[in-house]
C-alpha cells in the first residue's frame, strides 16, 4: 500500500525565532581577518552586516508566507518522509520535470523559475514548453527527514526519486539538477531509464582524459585553471564534510552565525557577481531564506553527511540518457563540448551561457529558464 501524500507548509514556532534572535544577540565574534580580501575566509564586516540584518531587519514571517505560496507535500519513501514542491501547470500537456538542488542550496533556489517553467504563456513563453515541476528536498536537507542510518548516498536518493515519481503517477518525466542534484539526476537516468526520458544539467562532471591535454583551446585552459583553483583554495569544505561531518556540525548547529558563514562563504565565491559580492545578484533576504532552511531543522550534520556517503565515489561512467548541458561561466566545473561528448553519449544540447554561476536558477532565472526550455525542447526532437 503506497504511503499517503500529505500537504505541508512551513511554520517556525515563536520559540524557535526567539531562540535564534537570542543566539544572534549573544554572538561571540572572532578576530577580523588579517588581509583585505576573502583569502582567509568570509570577511567579518560583511558577516556582521548580514547577521545584524538577520537579527533586526529580516522578517521571517513574511518570507515564510512567500515560501508557502507554492504547493508543498511530504510522503514516506524508503523509510523517510520526503518534502517536495509539486507545482502543476495550467497547460494540459505539460511535461513532468523533477528538479534537484545541492549543497549549500535548497528548493529556495528554484522559486524564481517555478512560474515561468509551469506557466510559460503567462510569462511570454510558448505554452508547448510548459512543465509540471516536482522539486524534492534531499534527505537530511530542509524539511525532508534526516536519515537514521548510513547508506543514503546518491544512488539511494535516485531510487527514492524514482519511487516518488511513480507514486505521483508519472510514467514519463524529465529531470534537472546542479551540484548534488546533477549527481542524483545522472544516477536517476541510469536507474529509471524506462521512465526518465532525459536530463538537463547545469553542473556536468566530464573531466578531460590524458590525450585531451596535448592540445587545449583557450576555454579549456581556463576551465582547467578554475578546477585547479578549486582544488587548491575552494575544496576544503568538501573534504571536511566528507571525512568528519559530525565534528563540524557541533559548531554550526550551536551558532547561527557559524552556520551562516559556512554557507555564505560559498555564495560569495560561487555566485557570478563580478567581484561585487553576492548581494549584487541576490537579495539579503534571499540569502537568509536559504540559510534558514539549514538553521531551523538543525541540518548541519544531516546535510553534510551526503559528502561522507558519496563525495569520494563520484560516478564518471558514460551516461546514455538523452542529455542537455548548460555551462554557466561562473560554474566550478566547465567541460568543453568535446570533453562532455565523451561522457554524455547522447548529448542533444550543449550551450555556454553569457552570465551565471553555481546557483544558476537563483542567480539568473531568465537565462536558466531559457536553457531548460531550449535544452529539453532539443531533447524532444527526433534524432
Amino acid at each position: 500500500m503506497p504511503s499517503a501524500i500529505e500537504t505541508f507548509s512551513i511554520h517556525a514556532s515563536e520559540a524557535e525565532l526567539a531562540e535564534l534572535a537570542e543566539r544572534l544577540h549573544r554572538t561571540r565574534w572572532p578576530d577580523a581577518e588579517l588581509v583585505a580580501d576573502g583569502s582567509q575566509g568570509v570577511q567579518q564586516a560583511w558577516m556582521r552586516a548580514i547577521c545584524e540584518y538577520w537579527r533586526d531587519g529580516y522578517d521571517w514571517r513574511a518570507r515564510e508566507a512567500r515560501l508557502n505560496q507554492w504547493p508543498q507535500y511530504r510522503t514516506e519513501v524508503d523509510g523517510l518522509r520526503i518534502h517536495f514542491l509539486h507545482v502543476p501547470s495550467p497547460e494540459p500537456n505539460a511535461t513532468p520535470l523533477l528538479m534537484t538542488h545541492g549543497w549549500p542550496g535548497s528548493f529556495v533556489e528554484f522559486h524564481k523559475v517555478l512560474g515561468p517553467l509551469t506557466d510559460p504563456r503567462a510569462h511570454g513563453g510558448d505554452p508547448d514548453d510548459a512543465f509540471e515541476v516536482i522539486c524534492p528536498s534531499l534527505p537530511g536537507y530542509g524539511f525532508s527527514d534526516k536519515p537514521r542510518e548510513t547508506g543514503w548516498g546518491v544512488e539511494r536518493i535516485a531510487g527514492a526519486w524514482a519511487a516518488l515519481m511513480a507514486r505521483l503517477g508519472h510514467r514519463r518525466y524529465l529531470a534537472q539538477g546542479g551540484d548534488w542534484g546533477s549527481m542524483v539526476t545522472t544516477a536517476l537516468s541510469k536507474r529509471d531509464p524506462e521512465h526518465c526520458a532525459g536530463i538537463h544539467l547545469n553542473m556536468a562532471i566530464a573531466p578531460p582524459v590524458r590525450e585531451d591535454l596535448a592540445e587545449l583551446s583557450a576555454a579549456e585552459k581556463a576551465a582547467l585553471a578554475t578546477m585547479d583553483h578549486y582544488r587548491k583554495y575552494e575544496s576544503a569544505y568538501g573534504k571536511q564534510q566528507a571525512t568528519r561531518p559530525q565534528t563540524l556540525a557541533y559548531g554550526l548547529t550551536d551558532s547561527p552565525v557559524g552556520q551562516a558563514a559556512w554557507i555564505l562563504e560559498k555564495f560569495w565565491t560561487w555566485v557570478d557577481h563580478g567581484g561585487h559580492g553576492p548581494e549584487a545578484v541576490l537579495s539579503r533576504d534571499e540569502l537568509l531564506d536559504n540559510v534558514m532552511l539549514y538553521w531551523l531543522p538543525a541540518a548541519a550534520a544531516s546535510s553534510a553527511r551526503l559528502y561522507w556517503e558519496s563525495f569520494m565515489d563520484f560516478d564518471r561512467e558514460p551516461v546514455t540518457a538523452p542529455t542537455a548541458l548548460s555551462i554557466f561561466p561562473g560554474e566550478l566545473f566547465r567541460p568543453s563540448r568535446r570533453w562532455a561528448q565523451r561522457r554524455y553519449c547522447d548529448l542533444r544540447y550543449f550551450n555556454e551561457t553569457e552570465r551565471g554561476g553555481h546557483f544558476a536558477a537563483f542567480e539568473q532565472p531568465d537565462i536558466f529558464v531559457r536553457e531548460v526550455r531550449d535544452g529539453l525542447r532539443a531533447m524532444r526532437s527526433p534524432q
